[in-house]
């Protein structure tokens, strides 16, 4: 998973997740082996972010990223370069 500015101009953080990485129940897909953490390689507002498979093709887009209400919860959505970032807890619900 990519966490990144705005339109991910610029990648923040890479968190490596579990494989599997997601445990599907009830048509709900919980990330697995949580929590992950990655170390931010630069500074900046987290505002989106990504999932892409192992060879590197984008696999789920459009994810947002904030401190409530958003698709990706962090407790600051300032990351400082260096600084470790750690997700909790993830899960994607299908559209109604």
């Amino acid at each position: 998973m990519e966490i990144g500015t705005a339109g991910m101009a610029q990648v923040l953080v890479v968190l490596t997740l579990a494989k599997p990485s997601f445990i599907e129940s009830g048509g709900v897909l919980t990330m697995a082996g949580a929590p992950r953490s990655g170390t931010a390689a630069l500074t900046g507002t987290a505002a989106a972010a990504r999932i892409k498979d192992g060879g590197g093709t984008v696999v789920v887009s459009g994810l947002t990223v904030g401190t409530s209400g958003t698709d990706i919860v962090l407790n600051s959505t300032l990351i400082n370069n260096f600084q470790t970032v750690t997700l909790n807890s993830f899960s994607i619900s299908p559209p109604p």
